[in-house]
């Protein structure tokens, strides 16, 4: 049966990568062709084709490995030398002699103006206004982040948050020594009574507020617990639809706290011997696109170090040393957190709940991947109309004549360069996630 679960985990985050691709290619599709830009395809996936329809002049369909998708658009960069040469003359453009990246420049200026009909086609990418092109290939990346933020909306506002209410769930019997062990020793004849029983607070007891200071969750109760050992504090408590009064006094037990240096102190606070109820607590409805803002920050964080970051995971999976929990993953490695999720031993909500997030937490990843100013990623593109505009708003200040078409073609080499360092990047992270995964332990 977990094995069954965790198959079903798998199959489910598959499926939401499939839209997660799905919408983001549909936020470059719908400006593109509300713009008059011909696309001659969208698909859902690389390798062969396993199912394709055509509407109008553009072929949908699904390919074999879904590890991303594409849109065709015609003329995404403008025609080469050679077929405006070839145009003039009558003829077609030949192909031009040169070493490997001269050849790699030529190959991709060829497909380009094989999407075109003629230079003077008037649907093609690159003729549009330098905001538009912005607009185009902002939307895919932008339907990632809104995608992001409708599954964090669900999670933290439809399901809630795991909190720690004021409800007490448990009662310690006894004062540990430490608070290290008031939930690993077992009471002796000779241990003091813990005072939250020793007063007469029961399970299922709301506590409202402590010494006349409302709390709204154990974490604001506990503040005041350990900030008054050995001080008789008034516990006002809920105790089926009544309140009642109880006086509490902390005992003094030694916690140890560790500083960000890594050094360790030990302090006295107060115990009273209160056990929480966690319970789902429905969020506000803003709290979804907050948290989808801090993930980006967060994810933006661990991109800018990402190779520094693959390079410490090749380490660690040389050396087995256990890796960074909050280091980059591969699609294996979500998948397989995925699985986890769904084959652990909590509750359904629990598991929909960990999916979502983990979903979530994907899309903006995507979301910030893709918008890294290089090609052949979408901030490539953006950077490359930015650049254009830039250069045209300087031949106007200086009443210069219009510039060309900035040709992007000739950045083939460097895309081609960034390729493969995604693809070594992968596939470190990939066998990263099979043999050094991690776990949700």
């Amino acid at each position: 049966m977990e094995i069954l679960a965790f198959v079903v985990g798998v199959a489910l985050m598959v499926v939401g990568l499939a839209v997660s691709i799905a919408l983001h290619e549909l936020g470059h599709l719908w400006p593109a062709k509300k713009f008059g830009v011909r696309v001659g395809q969208y698909m859902i996936g690389f390798g062969p084709t396993l199912w394709s329809r055509r509407r109008g002049e553009t072929q949908y369909g699904f390919k074999a490995i879904p590890l991303g998708g594409y849109i065709s658009m015609a003329g995404m960069y403008p025609p080469s030398p050679a077929l405006q040469q070839a145009q003039a003359a009558g003829g077609r453009a030949g192909r031009a002699a040169g070493g490997f990246f001269a050849t790699m420049v030529q190959d991709a200026r060829v497909a380009n103006d094989e999407t075109m009909q003629g230079e003077e086609d008037t649907r093609v990418f690159y003729r549009l206004p330098i905001h538009k092109r912005i607009i185009v290939m902002l939307g895919g990346p932008l339907m990632n982040f809104l995608f992001a933020v409708v599954l964090f909306t669900v999670l933290f506002s439809a399901i809630g948050l795991q909190t720690a209410t004021t409800t007490v769930a448990r009662l310690s019997e006894c004062v540990p020594a430490t608070t290290s062990t008031s939930t690993t020793s077992e009471c002796t004849a000779s241990d003091p009574t813990a005072p939250a029983a020793a007063a007469g607070i029961e399970p299922g007891d709301t506590i409202v507020s402590i010494d006349g200071e409302p709390v709204a969750d154990f974490t604001e109760a506990t503040a005041i617990i350990r900030s008054s050992p050995g001080e008789q504090l008034r516990f006002v408590i809920d105790r089926d639809g009544e309140q009642h009064t109880v006086q509490v006094t902390p005992a003094t037990v030694e916690t140890t706290v560790t500083a960000a240096d890594g050094s360790t102190t030990t302090e006295e606070v107060g115990f009273v011997g209160i056990g929480p109820t966690v319970e789902y607590v429905k969020q506000p409805i803003w709290a979804g696109p907050e948290a989808a803002v801090q993930q980006v920050g967060a994810v933006a964080g661990i991109i800018w170090q990402l190779p520094a970051k693959v390079w410490n995971t090749a380490a660690d999976l040389v050396t087995g040393e256990p890796r960074d929990p909050n280091g980059p993953l591969s699609i294996v490695g979500a998948g397989r957190l995925s699985g986890e999720v769904a084959a652990a031993d909590a509750p359904v909500l629990n598991r929909v709940a960990g999916f979502l997030s983990l979903l979530a937490s994907l899309n903006i990843a995507l979301f910030v991947f893709n918008l890294i100013p290089l090609l052949p990623l979408d901030g490539g593109h953006i950077a490359v109309a930015l650049w254009e505009g830039i250069k045209r708003v300087w031949a106007k200040v200086f009443r210069r004549p219009p510039p060309k078409p900035v040709d992007a073609t000739k950045l083939v080499p460097l895309t081609f360069i960034v390729v493969i360092a995604l693809i070594v990047m992968g596939a470190v992270l990939v066998l990263a996630d099979i043999f050094n995964p991690v776990t949700l332990g």
